[in-house]
């Protein structure tokens, strides 16, 4: 074919596209769907948001200053998601009860999710160190196992059996929204509950938010009906229905979702290489008390918060391909840029750019493989999902952290008499370099994969 007639057929494709997208609306959801979804996102990223900070800090303030503690909860607490997630996913699959298949899940989740966050901090009691550690990453995988159950498998699936191609996009910069307000809640108030009350209490409140919340909210679950001609299909075996995910020809069948699986990981890897000791950095190395921690925190999320808002409701007329390359872009300029940068107001600016690039990442990966993923099989594949978004990322990334600040980290010894490494700005210029790896898989998605969805056929 010459460049002319490429160029012609190019410019067919485009109009075409653009009389779809006017064709097409997008699909409203009631007011009480909408309710249940930003609430239970915003209290099941509360939870995550609590975890993924507060516990972190919490162990390096209050047990060990070792890195490596760190890096192995967090490890442990991504393979107990990931697998908490591939076999509660295939079991909401098959569960056909009169509620529907994930609301039991969700409901019974997040109340036993809220009850194991308030008790952690008890764990302070334990006088024995290697006790002590052992039962905060028991506690953290356990705490994962209902989050997982409720969250990860159940309420995503949920979503994804709520929506369609048209409003997915904008459903996920709800979502993002509501992360980014939780965090706002669980970061940017917490320094200040910590500093006057101390963990126990800002644990025992936020846990309380979580259960309470999902008892109540959880209980106005609405779900389609299963189908009779669904009802009368015989199941497969448990084991068979679970493993087939992940034979050959699965993902030969769904190239591009796996690419872009491939894509989150290598984001996700990149991203935990500094995330799990980011706080712990600002405060030991940039020498930010638990409140500028909170102010600078939580002035990020909110601005954030209001971008992807914006972002999720028009998300729709850009190109996936394209921002996923954007957003990385920045992602890898920021890191690099993080190394360099000392002081509130320098360190306020840049984490907005890196957060929002973040968040771009994930409205656009979301609504993607929800497009993409099975009509049958939508539990099941938030399993898989979590391999490359949690699993993947959360193991390699803390790990690889881990060893850069025991290489360049400040040696220092606790209270205790344990030594351990204060992080230093490396781990954001080893973040930066990692990061460009998740562009690879995108060159193999084909330019016509990556259109709004409006004009996809």
């Amino acid at each position: 074919m010459s460049k002319i007639d490429e160029e012609i057929e190019t410019n067919e494709e485009e109009t075409m596209n653009k009389d779809l997208f006017k064709e097409k609306k997008v699909t409203k959801l009631s007011r009480q769907t909408w309710f249940t979804i930003v609430t239970l996102a915003i209290v099941g990223e509360i939870a995550w948001a609590i975890e993924n900070t507060w516990f972190n800090v919490f162990v390096y303030d209050e047990i060990t200053k070792d890195p490596t503690t760190i890096a192995w909860m967090v490890a442990v607490s991504a393979i107990t998601a990931t697998l908490t997630t591939i076999f509660i996913g295939v079991l909401s699959d098959r569960t056909r009860l009169k509620m529907g298949r994930r609301k039991v899940f969700i409901l019974f989740g997040y109340i036993l999710w809220g009850i194991i966050t308030a008790i952690f901090p008890m764990v302070e009691l334990i006088q024995n160190i290697s006790v002590a550690v052992v039962m905060v990453i028991f506690l953290d995988a356990v705490m994962t196992f209902f989050g997982s159950t409720a969250y990860d498998a159940s309420f995503n699936a949920w979503i994804t059996d709520t929506t369609d191609k048209t409003n997915r996009g904008r459903v996920q910069g709800i979502i993002s929204m509501g992360a980014l307000i939780a965090n706002l809640i669980a970061i940017g108030a917490s320094g200040f509950i910590i500093e006057a009350w101390g963990f126990s209490v800002f644990f025992y409140l936020m846990g309380g938010i979580v259960t309470i919340t999902g008892l109540f909210v959880g209980l106005q679950i609405q779900e389609s009906p299963i189908s009779l001609e669904e009802q009368k299909q015989p199941k497969k075996r448990f084991m068979e229905d679970l493993i087939s995910t992940f034979k050959p020809e699965t993902i030969k069948n769904n190239p591009i979702l796996y690419l872009l699986l491939l894509h989150m990981a290598l984001v996700g890897i990149a991203s935990q290489i500094s995330g799990p000791f980011l706080f712990v950095y600002i405060e030991n190395f940039l020498e930010f008390s638990k409140q500028d921690v909170s102010i600078v925190g939580g002035g990020v999320i909110l601005i954030v918060a209001i971008a992807s808002v914006a972002y999720g409701m028009y998300s729709h007329r850009f190109h996936r391909k394209k921002m996923l390359f954007i957003a990385v872009i920045i992602h890898s300029i920021f890191s690099i840029i993080f190394y360099f940068t000392r002081g509130m107001l320098p360190i306020f600016i840049v984490m907005i750019f890196s957060l929002s690039s973040g968040m771009i990442n994930m409205i656009v990966l979301n609504s993607w493989i929800q497009d993409l993923i099975p009509e049958l099989d939508r539990g099941k594949f938030q399993g898989i999902r979590m391999i490359f978004y949690v699993a993947i990322p959360m193991i390699f990334g803390p790990m690889i952290g881990s060893a850069v600040i025991k290489n360049y980290g400040i040696p220092t010894i606790d209270e205790f008499g344990t030594s351990g490494f204060i992080p230093t700005p490396e781990i954001f210029l080893f973040e930066g370099v990692m990061v460009l790896f998740a562009l690879i898989p995108l060159f193999f998605i084909a330019k016509k994969h990556g259109n709004p969805v409006f004009a996809q056929k």
